[in-house]
């Protein structure tokens, strides 16, 4: 006994002349095992990223706006074949995508909810960058991503009622609305700014235009990196969602593009239909699953929207790639024959980045 409680007296007098065993906040000691107070960096570091990023998005909206022409934009609205598919994709393909994938998988009721969740959200805005760098129609992108967003708040419900029900009951899932009305306001405010500025200064616009698109490039990738900061200790999830997540983004791209051929669009809005399906607001997941889910359950799930989130951009990164190498060793040896058939037609309207092609002239 006497040489336990010598041998506490030590490792007390230890402890007490050497700080580095452990720190001075610790609220809890025991040897080198130390319990210390509640760290609210991440959490502030949050707030402050979140109203940085949330700035910078609308800045680079608003010059993804400059790139839209104002006749165009509502050619789409007035004749919305292309939307329609789009809508088919965001609504139709993606939903029974995460649906047979949860199936294939076997994976738990919880995580087979937010596998469909994320199937069911809405496109997000950085599809609008990405169709850009793919020299896609912007014109056709930003008028889906903003359909997509509004037909959500009853596509959504609608959706996860139908393919939920057997693993949980959709009433249980809270839908934040407000989240996806401000993600629509967010997305039409600087647009709709961006429209008026090319309508009134079309060489302002034009700078703009190329400031934006390399801003937005560098924000998909710092949002990527500070989500990977911010939930660094979120990764220990079921092998099987790491699968998911790696598949279900490529699906959606593939499948995307595959209708929209199918359909007779072109190939600029064939590219574009592929990026606005596979490209989801994984934010506005990430906001239902925290709303609707136990601490408990978040364990087993919590993550998968940030995976999904890196994927969706590993892939889209691949496919602006390959769009450049093609455009770089194919297009380019075309140039001279392309110049000459435009001035032989007048008709013709097609414009990189964002020209309307009216099928019509197809």
């Amino acid at each position: 006994m006497q040489t336990n409680f010598l041998s506490h007296q030590f490792n007390t007098g230890f402890l007490a002349e050497n700080s580095t065993a452990c720190p001075a906040n610790a609220t809890i000691c025991d040897g080198t095992s130390c319990v210390l107070p509640e760290d609210n960096f991440n959490q502030t570091l949050s707030v402050v990223l979140s109203t940085v990023l949330t700035i910078m998005l609308a800045l680079v909206m608003f010059s993804m706006g400059c790139n839209v022409e104002l006749k165009n934009f509502l050619s789409h609205i007035k004749r919305p074949w292309g939307i329609f598919v789009g809508f088919l994709c965001q609504f139709g393909i993606m939903p029974l995508t995460a649906f047979l994938l949860s199936l294939a998988f076997n994976i738990l009721p919880i995580q087979a909810v937010v596998v469909l969740i994320m199937g069911c959200c809405p496109g997000g805005t950085a599809s609008n960058v990405i169709a850009y760098w793919v020299d896609g129609d912007m014109d056709l992108s930003i008028s889906m991503t903003t359909c997509s967003t509004l037909l959500a708040m009853g596509m959504m419900p609608l959706c996860l009622f139908i393919y939920t029900k057997m693993w949980t009951d959709s009433d249980a899932i809270v839908l934040p609305y407000d989240s996806i009305g401000l993600s629509l306001v967010a997305l039409v405010i600087p647009v709709s700014f961006g429209i008026f500025v090319n309508h009134k200064w079309p060489s302002k616009a034009k700078i703009i235009l190329k400031v934006g698109s390399i801003v937005g490039a560098v924000l998909i990738v710092l949002i990527a990196v500070v989500g990977g900061i911010l939930y660094k200790g979120s990764w220990i999830i079921s092998p099987k969602l790491w699968i998911i997540g790696t598949i279900f983004p490529a699906a959606g791209y593939s499948l995307g593009f595959l209708l929209a051929r199918v359909a007779g669009l072109s190939w600029h809005r064939c590219r574009t239909v592929s990026l606005e399906t596979g490209m989801q607001n994984t934010q506005l997941c990430s906001t239902i699953v925290q709303l609707s889910f136990s601490p408990e359950q978040l364990e087993l799930m919590f993550t998968f929207p940030l995976l999904y989130s890196i994927f969706q951009l590993l892939f889209a990164l691949l496919i602006l790639g390959g769009y450049r190498l093609y455009r770089r060793y194919h297009i380019k040896t075309k140039t001279d024959v392309e110049k000459t058939a435009q001035k032989e037609d007048p008709k013709s309207s097609a414009k990189i980045n964002g020209g309307f092609v009216s099928d019509v002239m197809k």
